[in-house]
């Protein structure tokens, strides 16, 4: 077998980006899991009372009282997308990482401020936003300077979380939010898979 049919119907991975607990790239988070680092977060009373939780089910003795956090979820560099601050205020974190997360896989692949040619494919999946639900829909100044609509849509609903991206850095290629409850995130790998080794997709 040569070379050449060895590789037939291979995919190259030419960039990565990645938010993890305890890590805020990649190269991190492979360092932490060499180094058997824990990343999950022991969290007191005081701080559980303060995200929400009740009394009693903090005093309950199934209860584990640990988190897995990701450090600068209300961090994001709006101006990189042209955003405004009002707009970026009401923008799921799940949605401000995913697209950060995008640029800088274009950065790592090399290709950031060249224009990507091609069709580029946009597999992506996400939570329900809670944050809109817990934070965002309570802000009545917010509410009325937005609207709910846009709160709801854009900035929020995991609809807009692959098209926001490829809206974003002018992608021409399908773009798809997957939902198949705990393996969206591998249903989303498989259907870019699917779409480069098609020719639907060059890149995805």
């Amino acid at each position: 077998m040569t070379n050449a049919e060895e590789l037939e119907g291979s995919i190259a991975i030419i960039g990565m980006s990645g938010r993890f607990p305890g890590a805020a790239n990649i190269e991190a988070f492979w360092d932490n899991l060499r180094a058997g680092v824990e990343s999950i977060t022991p969290l007191s009373e005081q701080q559980l009372l303060n995200a929400g939780e009740s009394l009693d089910n903090i005093r309950d003795p199934e209860y584990v009282p640990a988190a897995a956090i990701l450090d600068g979820i209300d961090q994001f560099d709006a101006g990189l997308f042209s955003m405004s601050p009002i707009d970026a205020a009401v923008f799921d974190p799940q949605h401000r990482a995913f697209l950060e997360c995008a640029f800088e896989t274009f950065e790592h692949a090399g290709y950031v401020g060249a224009r990507v040619d091609g069709a580029v494919g946009v597999y992506a999946a996400c939570g329900d936003s809670t944050y809109m639900f817990n934070n965002v829909l309570s802000n009545q100044q917010i509410k009325q300077s937005v609207g709910e609509w846009l709160i709801r849509h854009t900035g929020n609903d995991t609809n807009f979380l692959a098209t926001r991206v490829s809206y974003e850095f002018d992608l021409h290629g399908p773009a798809m939010s997957v939902q198949t409850a705990c393996s969206s995130t591998l249903v989303a790998v498989h259907l870019a898979c699917q779409s480069i080794l098609s020719g639907e997709s060059d890149m995805a």
